[in-house]
């Protein structure tokens, strides 16, 4: 029996659409994972490990949106989220876990609606803006939920780590104009 049918179509078209975003989850969840156990380790009073490695999540948003549109990158972001917290709450703090899936959520949410409304812009300004807003939502939400009341330097950390999230914002530039030129072929399964 062959699956040529309106509705078989239909469910090699979902599944595809699934496959299409394998990769942007699995980064999405490796880049917070990552990120939420780098953050308990600080280099200095104004900066943590998790500054250098959570940028590239707008990256992975950014990217797909501009490939999939914004329904797929939201999509990416609820599954990546829905992982990175399970994953996070297993090699993180609880606190942690639940800071960085609040922050994540907003941010990320958010950087998909700037993305989708500058997307017809000049090609640097989407990620540029939506990264930005981004993340500055992200770690007033991360560092308060995250360390208010611990005594530890959360302000500090919060500053330099938006400034460092803003320089490699800027360094990935080059990487999304890069990737968001590449053509991916199907290949036949």
């Amino acid at each position: 029996m062959t699956d040529t049918g309106p509705t078989g179509a239909a469910h090699r078209d979902a599944r595809a659409a699934w496959m299409d975003l394998l990769l942007p989850v699995a980064a999405m969840a490796v880049v917070v994972v990552a990120s939420n156990i780098l953050v308990g380790y600080p280099i200095s009073d104004w900066l943590t490990w998790g500054a250098l490695t959570y940028p590239v999540a707008f990256l992975v948003t950014d990217l797909t949106n501009r490939r999939f549109g914004p329904a797929r990158a939201r999509r990416v972001v609820y599954v990546g989220f829905a992982l990175a917290v399970v994953l996070s709450i297993a090699l993180a703090s609880p606190r942690i876990a639940l800071a960085s899936g609040v922050a994540f959520l907003t941010a990320q949410v958010l950087d998909v609606a700037v993305f989708d409304r500058l997307r017809d812009r000049v090609w640097w300004l989407p990620p540029l803006v939506s990264s930005t807003v981004g993340s500055a939502l992200d770690t007033a939400l991360f560092f308060t939920l995250a360390f208010a009341g611990t005594g530890l330097p959360w302000i500090g950390w919060g500053i330099g780590d938006f400034g460092v999230k803003m320089a490699v914002a800027l360094a990935l530039l080059p990487a999304f104009r890069v990737l968001s030129r590449v053509r991916v072929t199907a290949v036949a399964r």
